[in-house]
């Protein structure tokens, strides 16, 4: 399961995953027992759908209920995949790569782990918005382990020189001059044929 997003998509992703989290939360109360990840898929695929994308929230679904695992990616449009290995973001083709070229069925779990961790990386070292830190987050029957950071790819360096200015260095004017449209000379223009 891989990841990667913007910080405007991170923000819709996460109250999208709030609401649709307390929403599971009172289908328990009222049922009194454990909802399924396909009711947490299909609240996830209606609020989608009703705002047509305006939400940028694209998200990956992952859970164990009494079906045994299940793993979505849910786009921001509401329309969903189920695969045994899932990309979303930035950075989701050069993750997507990796996986399909070591993902195999039966996997341990250090050697999921090593892999989830390749594709992360890949997403980031070729993705400029992705990054820095290997985030997995491990889904068991009856627990979840989070694993923050699992690695740190970039290490944020030290300033290699002063970057102060003194004042005074950027002028300031308090006025705004507004130049009409009929005082501007065009310098080159070039008209193209149909």
């Amino acid at each position: 399961v891989v990841s990667t997003q913007s910080t405007e998509a991170v923000v819709s992703t996460q109250s999208t995953g709030k609401m649709v989290s307390s929403k599971m939360e009172l289908l328990k109360l009222r049922t009194g027992r454990e909802g399924r990840v396909v009711s947490s898929l299909r609240m996830l695929k209606q609020y989608l759908f009703r705002y047509q994308g305006h939400v940028s929230a694209a998200l990956v679904l992952g859970g164990v209920d009494v079906t045994g695992p299940a793993l979505y990616t849910v786009y921001p449009h509401g329309s969903t995949d189920k695969l045994p290995y899932v990309t979303m973001g930035s950075g989701s083709l050069a993750a997507m790569s990796v996986f399909e070229d070591g993902y195999k069925v039966g996997l341990n779990e250090e050697a999921a782990k090593k892999l989830v961790r390749d594709a992360i990386r890949a997403g980031i070292v070729n993705d400029l918005g992705s990054g820095s830190n290997v985030d997995i987050t491990v889904i068991k029957k009856g627990s979840v382990e989070q694993f923050r950071p699992y690695e740190v790819i970039c290490q944020k360096s030290e300033r290699q020189g002063d970057y102060t200015f003194p004042r005074g260095t950027t002028v300031v004017t308090n006025t705004t001059e507004i130049v009409p449209f009929s005082v501007l000379e065009v310098t080159d223009e070039e008209v193209m044929e149909l």
